[in-house]
């Protein structure tokens, strides 16, 4: 005999607009990036186009719409290109990573120290899975009405916005006229200290040496190549991240020479482990 009565009612439909704390993860789709930790990571466009992508898995964290996901991708490269022959998709996508980093790392965006600098260089695209962060997470509507309505991120939001104080002190956050519901649990970023004020000049303090870990406490997608001696310093993110590939070995400094591709180029090969050093951060 089972006894269903425990268990909790169905969840379907889309997530009312929201601001959120959200874990994202990648999802690999098969096709190498440039670093040897991308491997197999990036995603091809279905079109046949030579769009290659991210391909993210968004979680919310907490509140009354925890552990409900949504799904997005994010160019790289290929597709539409601007008057410098650079992906329009990738300028994007860019901005919204850059984002990402600032508010998982309390980091205001108009900090340009060396400090915030070097938190904000990355060793692949992999080194932002299971990364957490503030977001508004909105509805796309089709126009045409060819497809249903889905959930996506629809804003990254920094530590110089007031949402992003109210999100990380647990404070109810309207949304278009509308107080959305005070998540449970939270009261300041996962990566220690009570919120505060972003600051307008200060620079960023220094990323302190931590234990061995992944770089926001997720593995990253798996990789062949042998294990790096090191292992990235920055924080690690105390809301759980949903299942995420094995650990990836092996890394490289970002966007080597060529990347991303022009359009119509084929993408870089992957570097050899170890042929370039990474950010000064790793083993600081």
């Amino acid at each position: 005999m089972y006894d269903l009565n425990d268990a909790e009612p169905q969840r379907g439909g889309l997530i009312d607009p929201c601001f959120a704390k959200i874990v994202g993860v990648l999802r690999p789709g098969g096709v190498d990036g440039p670093a040897p930790t991308d491997r197999g990571l990036l995603k091809a466009s279905k079109s046949g186009s030579d769009v290659l992508m991210l391909d993210w898995e968004f979680t919310v964290a907490e509140g009354p719409n925890a552990r409900r996901k949504f799904w997005q991708t994010m160019v790289v490269a290929g597709g539409e290109v601007d008057e410098k022959n650079q992906s329009k998709g990738w300028n994007i996508t860019k901005s919204q990573l850059r984002a990402m980093v600032d508010s998982a790392l309390g980091l205001n965006p108009k900090d340009e120290s060396e400090a915030a600098r070097q938190r904000r260089t990355l060793r692949g695209f992999a080194d932002l899975n299971g990364i957490g962060f503030v977001a508004k997470i909105g509805v796309k509507k089709d126009k045409e009405g060819k497809y249903p309505d889905q959930n996506v991120l629809a804003h990254v939001v920094t530590p110089d916005e007031k949402e992003w104080q109210m999100v990380m002190s647990g404070q109810e956050v309207p949304v278009g006229g509308v107080t959305a519901a005070k998540p449970q649990g939270w009261g300041q970023p996962a990566w220690g200290g009570a919120p505060a004020s972003p600051p307008a000049t200060a620079p960023a303090a220094a990323p302190a040496a931590q234990p061995q870990q992944s770089l926001w406490g997720a593995p990253p997608p798996a990789a062949p190549s042998p294990a790096p001696a090191s292992s990235p310093g920055w924080p690690a993110q105390t809301i759980a991240a949903p299942p995420a590939p094995a650990p990836a070995q092996g890394w490289s400094a970002p966007q080597p020479s060529g990347w991303p591709p022009a359009a119509g180029a084929p993408a870089a090969a992957p570097a050899a482990p170890g042929a370039m050093p990474g950010p000064a951060w790793i083993n600081g």
